[in-house]
């Protein structure tokens, strides 16, 4: 049913206020909007071109109540106090540039949620902003694409508790439901904290579609299973522990037939995969943190090096040599590579994961943010891109007061973990010998060993840091700070400025 705003015979007392109201009518809004309407909600509706408007109520007008209006003062004025708007317009300027127009419209306490992909500190910012004026400004990360939307997605929003007293009931409402009936929806912390989550939401997700990829290519190059074969294998694989949505519409995407050609469609779709920035924000934000996401940071490395310069692919698979490749292949569908595969994949999909937490909880110190990280898996059991049986042990491994220091370290995945390792190593072996990429695959892998490892060559590099830049380094034996004196006698000093005997066996050039 729908209701225009602008009718003079439109009333509150005839008509009833909106609980909440949408702006930017695109797929994405559209069907939050639908959502919303579906779950018992008067929505009012407004996006900058009308049409947009009148579209969805021509479609959709039967999905529950709706309010049309056609300016944004309409769209305040049909809305109950404190006021909720929902914000669906692409991340950037034109956000800020909705927020703008917004302010002088509402009143203290009212409510402007942001529900796409916005950077956090831009979150951050416009929480700030709008804080000035009295007003709530909450991030909100959704996922779960177009299908999410409508039928229910995963959704991670900040801001303040007071806001999410107003807003959280009805967000739990329209989100997705695990298997245990929990809503896919919990106030994740301040400000930014709902964005920053999704954004490293993403950043697994680019790195478990790329580990996919890579199997996809082992499975293909080594073994010679052609991709309609493949889609079984995916099949099967998604009744084991990788139980996932990526898994799932991969045997999907290897069972279509192109019709055109009657090839496979993957063999049709060209070889480069787009990005739209929350992946390479991942990667940024975690060198500012100091947190090492090398499995997502080559996934997103692989993504640039496959569509950033095809000209450049193009020469190389003329030009560059290929040294020397191993002749010992596996036979054609050998179970056991297959196998070794699959538990590869997991074993590099648990990292990822591993990785991303490891971020959150670097950005919780550095932000002053409380991110339950049990919580967070919690979130991204259902409607999300990332859904996977997985976090439900992710989950449990993070109950409680004697959480890991790093997923990898809780007692189930170090058990699961040595029965993966040497699949994995003798994947990225073979890998290696036949001259197949596996950027993640190797990264993963080299990360594993970095842990584990009881002395890094990091040691080194301290030392040449501290040749060339008196940058200091700390001994294995001894408290304290401490310089070598490289350029006179080599003796060490410390921080109170003792000297220590220079080396009497000293070689000088």
């Amino acid at each position: 049913m729908a209701v225009d705003s602008t009718s003079p015979q439109n009333s509150e007392a005839q008509s009833g206020k909106a609980q909440i109201g949408v702006t930017g009518l695109a797929v994405m809004g559209a069907n939050l909007a639908r959502n919303l309407a579906r779950n018992g909600y008067t929505v009012a509706l407004h996006n900058r071109t009308i049409a947009k408007t009148d579209e969805l109520l021509d479609k959709h007008g039967g999905d529950g109540d709706f309010i049309r209006t056609e300016t944004l003062q309409d769209l305040v004025d049909s809305l109950e106090r404190p006021r909720r708007i929902l914000v669906m317009v692409k991340a950037g300027a034109p956000v800020d540039a909705v927020i703008e127009n917004l302010i002088p419209l509402l009143d203290t306490d009212d409510i402007i949620i942001d529900g796409g992909n916005s950077y956090f500190k831009d979150t951050i910012r416009r929480e700030k902003e709008c804080a000035e004026h009295g007003l709530h400004f909450v991030g909100v990360g959704v996922s779960g694409g177009e299908e999410g939307a409508l039928n229910g997605p995963s959704i991670m929003p900040g801001g303040s508790k007071q806001s999410y007293k107003s807003l959280g009931p009805m967000l739990e409402k329209i989100s997705a439901k695990a298997d245990d009936g929990a809503p896919c929806c919990a106030w994740i912390d301040t400000d930014g904290a709902g964005h920053f989550v999704k954004m490293v939401h993403n950043g697994i997700e680019y790195a478990d579609m790329q580990v996919i990829g890579e199997a996809f290519d082992l499975l293909r190059s080594v073994a010679g299973i052609e991709p309609q074969d493949q889609a079984e294998v995916f099949r099967t694989w998604n009744t084991t522990d990788l139980n996932s949505y990526l898994i799932e519409i991969t045997s999907e995407v290897l069972s279509q037939t192109d019709g055109k050609t009657g090839k496979p469609l993957v063999d049709v779709i060209v070889d480069q995969a787009g990005q739209k920035g929350t992946g390479r924000w991942t990667v940024q934000s975690a060198l500012d943190l100091g947190s090492p996401v090398s499995a997502i940071a080559e996934s997103v490395f692989a993504r640039a090096l496959s569509s950033s310069n095809p000209e450049a692919r193009e020469e190389a698979q003329q030009n560059l040599p290929a040294g020397l490749i191993s002749t010992t292949g596996v036979a054609q569908g050998d179970p056991e590579f297959v196998e070794d595969v699959r538990r590869a994949l997991y074993a590099s999909k648990l990292v990822s994961y591993a990785q991303g937490l490891d971020m959150l909880s670097a950005a919780g110190e550095e932000f002053g943010w409380s991110l339950d990280l049990d919580v967070i898996a919690s979130l991204w059991r259902n409607g999300c891109i990332i859904r996977a049986e997985l976090l439900g042990e992710i989950m449990e491994a993070y109950k409680g007061d004697n959480a890991p220091v790093n997923m990898l370290l809780a007692p189930g995945f170090q058990s699961i973990l040595q029965d993966l390792v040497p699949s994995w190593r003798r994947v990225v072996s073979k890998a290696t010998a036949l001259g197949v990429p596996v950027p993640v695959f190797s990264s993963a892998l080299s990360y594993y060993d970095g842990l584990r490892r009881d002395r890094l060559p990091a040691a080194l590099i301290q030392g040449q840091r501290d040749f060339f830049g008196a940058h200091t380094y700390q001994r294995v034996d001894e408290d304290g700070t401490f310089h070598t004196l490289w350029s006179e006698d080599r003796s060490e000093v410390n921080s109170a400025g003792e000297k220590a005997p220079a080396p009497v066996d000293r070689e000088t050039k």
